[in-house]
Order: structure tokens, then C-alpha cells, then sequence
């Protein structure tokens, strides 16, 4: 050949055709390479053709098997791909993505590897020009498919699986962040790539979420994963959340649910924090529709859900807070209602959701965990009714509310128990059902511990503890216990009084003791001893209680004096506790029901072995201290309602019955003072369902009632005479004058019974008018 029809082609074309070599085995030849790599960049609007008639030798070498060609021309392809400038990048692109779409719908699996690493460089090429035209469709199915690779060889199969995960992290990146190409968000996309990264993640062991370099198939996909979820706004999580959840359901994985916890995890760790609520309450929701699955499947769930909704409760204030709180105790009564009598699995699934709720709150400000009380509180259904159903709804609530307490760090108090908690709380100590009472007792024990003295209490004894932490009672806590330290203590005597079982009196007693340790002091001294008379007097006075129990009262009641004892220092006390019982009376001392005693014929106590106030208060007098409220005062009555609207201390007991109708008086003279309001009965349990009937009650009858009586009063002022009116008004004002003139004779004739008897004395004293008030009295 003479070259001529070689010269006559065009120059790109010969080119090209230089850097293959003669023999396809000595690979690219590197110099005249560099020549089409120059002549590219010099002329750059050649790209396009180059390209394109690089790819049209890579089909036909396809078609012919001459696999060493293709790879060279592929290898030809990424040098001039890398050394484009980013604004001519677009005139060589569509044709380096069809050589790369070519390549890998072949069957060999060399070259779907080598067409990926390809797709990654270019994805990894950061462009200025946006590219409407280009879509990635064929690409996100292909790499898809590849990352199901199920090839006989291990080590081909899991280089196609990595070859597929890389795709798809190429597509990722080079799609996420330009709007104006193919939206990667989705659904038929995220379908896809989704469940290919969970598919390569179950079938390897779960790792730290910590490790770097991913140097198998499941690693790299957690971390594609993690750079997925990472990417994703807020109106994308929603896209990826859904078939990572169809894929667990279809593939079973909640069961057992590592797989899933560890896969939530990830999702959690990943996510932009102001999104993590988004997470749990897709969750929850998607628990919603499993409401029907197996108790296991809704225990996996709600376990995957306390591992994860501890990350979200830090970005979770307010109506969120206790959204989530809501939805969990919804669930809670949904699994109570299923069935009277639930299986163990179900016990099982409302145990995840209580943890649940404790993980969520134990990552919020105490005034939260207060809120969340509150609000928990609120749905603990009413106690009038008696069925099996609303009894365990009420204790699995309580439990709810035990756990959030037990994360609750308690500073005051006032703080901790405010009146809508604790007037509830107290009213459900005195349930006739044990469990429930045993469970407020450990509410009462986790707010009253503020020094972790519960694990020294749980036992009663008289003996001296040697292990407590003491400190005294801030002054904001003694203003707590006269206010509410009576109704306090008065429902624990009630609750005493009420079961004889052993694990209902020894939490009785903790939440007694709790409390005498955290505010026993000179200003509570008589209150409590007067506390600890009224269980006496319960042991004794109480109709129904059995032998053992009597003695057990007697018991507690010797070993709360001895507490109090300890925690004031006084030593009187102290030793009268050690005088007591010992030689006559030891079935009345702890431990609680000692098996070494017959208590059948036991039936009375001897009153010479029961605590006398007046030694009690001959005690506190030897030791300085005030003792006439527990000389002269009486114990309380047992089963007594709490008077939260009328609040002095029960101890108080004159003072509170000398003006029985304080609590009854109220602002009355402020609400019929005012025009068109009427005064409204109040409920007998004030919360806030009983107020929101009463609000919603018809007040039309009271005011037509109250629109005649005025009427009637009107017209008769507006008929009635003069004279009538003056004669029924001198009445009431001569009984008023001849009670005065009575009171001024009595007086007059006292004063006059003094004069006579100091006549001798009276002219060296000062007159009372003329005697000078001291400094003392001036303003």
C-alpha cells in the first residue's frame, strides 16, 4: 500500500489508530498516546469524535472477542477523560458513558469490573456545567444486579459484588449534588439501591461501625450506606427509610433483630441530628402496621426502637418530646387490649416498649422528665373501674412512670412532686390491688433517693445503719413537708394497713424510711414521730388485720423510730428504742413475721410494750427540742382522704380542726362578688378529665336560676315601701346595738371592779393613755 488513503483520513482518526499496537498482549502504546492526548487538548472540539470513534473499534473488538483491544481502548478512554478540562468535559462524556454502558453489558466479568472502575473515576470528576440530558438509569440497574453476583467463584463473586457497590457510590456522588440531573431520591431508584447494600451487609459478620477501609463487600456497603444516609434532607429520609424497611419484612430479619439494630444504628450515626426524630417516628409508624404480626416480630421492633431512640431524644424538645411519648403508651394500651390474659410474649413486647420510653426520657432535662411524668400520669385510667384489663393497663403505666423516674435526678422536692403528680400518685397507694401499690412505692422510692440510700433500706431492722448517706434537709424541703409531708405519710400508713404480704410492707417501709433519712430534722421531728405513732395505732385500732400483721406494724413502726433516731442524732431516743421490747416482746421487733414466733393466739398488745408519746415526748424535751405537738397532739385517723385544697399538716391536728370550714370557704366572696359568674361545684377528684366534663357541663339551669333570684330581689326594692324597708333593716340593727351596749356595760363595770380593788396603788402609776410606746413600735 502506497499510504495514501491513510493520508486522506482524518487525523484524529489515525491517531487513535496509533496507540494500538500490533500486537494486542504489549498493551497501550504510551507515545502516541501522549500525541492523541495533546491533539485532544489543542483541539478540543475533536473530543466528541475521538470518542466516539473509540467506542465504535471497542464494539466491534467486542463483537470479534479481542477483549486485550477493549481494554485498551477503555484504558485510552479514562486518560483523555482525565485529562479534559472541566468545560469541555460534556463534548466527550456521552461517549465515554456509552463505551462504559457497553462494557459492562457484556458477560464478561473483567470488563463489567473494569467499565465500573471507569464510571467511578468519571463520578469522582467534579463539573461546572450541569447536564440535563444525561440519565443513569441503565447504571443504577446494572451495578443493582451486580451486587446480587452469585458466581461460583468466591473470589470473582465478591469482586463483582464490589464492583457493583462502587457503581453505585459512583452514582451517588455524582448524582446527590446537581438537582438538575437524575434524581437518585426517587422510589423506583432507591428500590434498588437500598436493598443492594442490605443484601451485601447481612451476608457478612457485623462489624464496629467504627472500622475503616472497607476491604470486603458488607463493609463497603455499610459505608455506601452510611454516605447515602448522610446525604439525604429531610424530604429524602423518607425515600431511603421505606425499602430498608420492606427489605427487613421480606427477608424476615426482624427476627432475631441484630441485623436490624445494627442496620438502625447506622442510619442513626449517619443521619444529619436535626432529621434523627424523622427516624423513630417512621419506626413507630411502621410498628403501627404491624400491630397484627407476631408478638416476636413487634418485640424485635420495639427493641430496635429502645436502641436507637436514645439518639434522638437529644434533638426532641417539646410537643415532639411527648408525641413520642404518646405513640409508646398508645402501643402499650393497644397490647393490653388485645387479650385478657396475654401471653409471655406479649409481657415481653410491652417490656421493650417501657424500656423504650426509659431510654427516650433518660436523655432529657429533668424539667422534661418532669413533663413526661406528668403526662403519663394524666393517662393512668381511673381506679373506679374494676376490670382486669384497666388493672394491668394501670400497672404496665405505672411501670412506664417508674422508668422514667428512675432516670430522674431529683434536686427539690417541690420540683419533683408537684400537686397534679402527687395528689394521683398518693390516691393509687391506697389501690386494694397489691402490684399496683407495690409499684408506687418505687416511684416514690426512685424520687425520694437522693443519695442512693434505697439498697441499704430494703431491709427492716432496728439495728444501727452504718452505710447512709446523710445531709440535711434544705429549708425548701422542710416548707415541702409541712405542706405535703402529711398526706404523705398518711398514705403509707394506709397502704401498711392494708396488705399483710411481706414485699408490700418492706416497700411500704423503703419509701418511709427514704423519707425519713432525706428530711428528718428538729423542724419534722414531731411530725414524724407522730408518723410513726399512727402506724401504732393502726396495729392496734384496725379491724381485720391478722396477728403477723399486727406484729409486723409494730415492727416497722420501732424500726422507723430507730432511723429517725440515727439521722437526728438524738441520743435519747436512741436509747429508749433499745430499751423496747426486747425481753417480753420480741415478735414485735424485726425482722418482719420471724418463723421462730407463734402469733395464732396473738391478738392484742400489752400497752406497757407499745410506744408511749408522752416517753417520746420526754425524750425530745431532754433533748432540747420541741415536744408539745407530740404530748398533746392526737395520731391521725387511718383511711383518711388527702385535703390537698385545705394543706396544713395533718400533724397540726387542733389548728386544722378549729376552723373546720377553711377548706369549704375558698373565694367565695370574690366569685358571687362578680357579675354574671357563677359558682360551680367542684368534682371530687380534681384532674383534669373531671374538669373538662365540668366545663363542658350545661350551666344554662344555674343561670336562669340565678337570673330570677335577681329579678325577685329587684322588684321587691323596686315595689316595697319605705317604711317597710327602714322596719326590716332596724331589726338586724337593734340586735346589733344591744349586743354593743352589753359588751360596753360589761366593760365599764370590770373596769370599775379594778378601780375600787387599786385605789392605793393606782396614784403612782402612769394613766394607759399617757404611757409612751417604746421605739420599738414606731413605723
Amino acid at each position: 500500500c502506497c499510504g495514501c488513503c491513510s493520508a486522506l483520513r482524518p487525523r484524529y482518526k489515525r491517531l487513535v489508530d496509533n496507540i494500538f499496537p500490533v500486537n494486542p498482549e504489549d498493551g497501550l502504546v504510551k507515545s502516541n498516546m501522549e500525541k492523541l492526548t495533546f491533539y485532544s487538548l489543542s483541539s478540543p472540539e475533536k473530543l466528541d469524535r475521538i470518542g466516539d470513534y473509540l467506542y465504535q473499534k471497542a464494539t466491534k473488538d467486542i463483537h470479534r472477542k479481542r477483549y486485550k483491544l477493549v481494554e485498551i481502548a477503555m484504558e485510552a478512554m479514562d486518560l483523555l477523560l482525565m485529562a479534559c478540562h472541566v468545560q469541555t468535559l460534556n463534548l466527550f462524556v456521552e461517549s465515554f458513558l456509552k463505551m462504559v454502558q457497553k462494557l459492562l453489558e457484556d458477560s464478561n466479568a473483567n470488563l463489567q469490573i473494569m467499565a465500573t472502575n471507569s464510571f467511578v473515576r468519571f463520578a469522582n470528576i467534579e463539573e461546572d456545567t450541569p447536564s440535563y440530558h444525561r440519565r443513569y438509569d441503565f447504571f443504577i440497574s446494572k451495578f443493582s444486579s451486580m451486587c446480587h453476583g452469585n458466581h461460583d467463584n468466591i473470589e470473582l463473586r465478591d469482586s463483582i459484588r464490589m464492583a457493583g457497590i462502587k457503581g453505585l457510590q459512583g452514582v451517588i456522588r455524582k448524582t446527590v449534588s446537581d438537582d438538575l440531573v437524575e434524581n437518585i431520591w426517587e422510589k423506583q431508584h432507591m428500590e434498588k439501591i437500598v436493598p443492594s447494600l442490605l443484601f451485601n451487609m447481612q451476608s457478612g459478620p457485623l462489624r464496629s461501625i467504627e472500622e475503616a477501609t472497607p476491604s470486603s463487600p458488607p463493609e463497603l456497603a455499610e459505608s455506601v450506606l452510611r454516605e447515602l444516609v448522610s446525604r439525604a434532607s429531610f424530604a429524602h429520609i423518607r425515600s431511603v427509610l421505606k425499602p430498608l424497611l420492606t427489605h427487613l419484612d421480606r427477608h424476615e430479619l426482624w427476627v432475631p433483630n441484630q441485623f436490624a439494630i445494627h442496620t438502625f444504628r447506622i442510619v442513626m450515626l449517619s443521619i444529619q441530628p436535626q432529621y434523627s426524630y424523622t427516624v423513630v417516628e417512621i419506626l413507630m409508624q411502621h410498628l403501627d402496621t404491624n400491630l397484627l404480626s407476631s408478638p416476636k416480630t413487634r418485640t424485635s421492633l420495639a427493641v430496635v426502637l429502645s436502641k436507637i431512640i436514645a439518639i434522638a431524644a437529644g434533638e426532641s424538645v417539646g410537643p415532639s418530646a411527648l408525641d413520642i411519648i404518646n405513640n409508646l403508651l398508645t402501643h402499650l394500651r393497644t397490647s393490653v387490649g388485645t387479650s385478657e390474659d396475654p401471653p409471655p410474649e406479649e409481657a415481653h413486647y410491652q417490656e421493650a416498649l417501657i424500656n423504650a420510653l426509659g431510654e427516650f426520657a433518660n436523655h432529657h432535662p429533668d424539667y422534661q422528665k418532669i413533663e413526661i411524668m406528668l403526662f403519663i400520669m394524666n393517662t393512668v385510667p381511673d381506679l373506679s373501674k374494676k376490670s382486669h384489663a384497666d388493672q394491668m393497663l394501670q400497672n404496665i403505666l405505672l411501670k412506664s412512670l417508674l422508668k422514667v423516674g428512675m432516670q430522674y435526678r431529683t434536686v427539690s422536692y417541690e420540683k419533683a412532686f408537684p400537686v397534679s403528680f402527687l395528689q394521683p400518685l398518693l390516691r393509687m397507694a391506697r389501690s386494694t390491688h397489691a402490684a399496683t401499690r407495690i409499684i408506687v412505692m418505687q416511684i416514690l422510692q426512685a424520687l425520694l433517693d437522693r443519695h442512693q440510700n434505697q439498697a441499704v433500706l430494703h431491709v427492716v431492722t432496728a439495728r444501727t445503719y452504718t452505710a447512709l448517706s446523710l445531709e440535711s434537709p434544705s429549708r425548701a424541703d422542710i416548707l415541702f413537708m409541712h405542706k405535703y409531708g402529711g398526706n404523705v405519710m398518711r398514705a403509707l400508713v394506709d397502704a401498711l394497713s392494708l396488705d399483710e404480704r411481706l414485699d408490700s410492707l418492706a416497700a411500704a417501709y423503703n419509701a418511709a424510711a427514704l423519707l425519713v433519712v432525706e428530711t428528718a430534722c428538729g423542724d419534722t421531728m414531731q411530725d414524724f414521730l407522730l408518723f410513726i405513732l399512727g402506724i401504732q395505732v393502726s396495729a392496734t385500732d384496725t379491724d381485720g388485720l391478722s396477728a403477723s400483721h399486727r406484729a409486723n406494724l409494730h415492727s416497722i413502726a420501732i424500726a422507723l423510730l430507730a432511723l429517725l433516731a440515727r439521722c437526728t442524732g438524738v441520743n435519747t431516743l436512741m436509747e429508749y428504742c433499745e430499751k423496747a421490747r426486747k425481753e417480753e416482746a420480741r415478735h414485735m421487733l424485726p425482722p418482719l413475721d420471724d418463723p421462730s414466733f407463734s402469733l395464732d393466739q396473738l391478738t392484742t398488745s400489752p400497752p406497757h410494750l407499745l410506744m408511749d408519746k408522752l416517753a417520746l415526748a420526754e425524750c425530745l424535751q431532754l433533748a432540747g427540742l420541741e415536744f408539745s405537738r407530740v404530748q398533746t397532739g392526737e395520731p391521725f385517723a387511718i383511711h383518711q382522704e388527702d385535703t390537698f385544697a385545705h394543706r396544713p399538716s395533718w400533724v397540726d391536728a387542733p389548728r386544722a380542726s378549729s376552723n373546720p370550714d377553711l377548706g369549704i370557704y375558698n373565694d367565695a366572696d370574690s366569685v358571687t362578688s362578680s357579675p354574671d359568674v357563677q359558682r360551680r361545684a367542684l368534682p371530687a377528684e380534681l384532674n383534669f378529665e373531671a374538669m373538662k366534663r365540668l366545663l363542658a357541663e350545661s350551666s344554662e339551669g344555674a343561670k336562669k336560676e340565678a337570673k330570677e333570684r335577681k329579678a325577685h330581689v329587684a322588684k321587691y326594692f323596686r315595689e316595697t315601701n319605705f317604711d317597710e324597708l327602714v322596719r326590716r333593716s332596724e331589726t338586724r340593727h337593734d340586735a346589733i346595738q344591744n349586743k354593743l351596749n352589753d359588751l360596753f356595760t360589761s366593760l365599764a363595770s370590770e373596769r370599775q371592779i379594778a378601780q375600787n380593788e387599786g385605789k392605793g396603788t393606782m396614784g403612782n402609776q402612769k394613766k394607759i393613755y399617757e404611757q409612751a410606746f417604746p421605739e420599738l413600735f414606731f413605723f
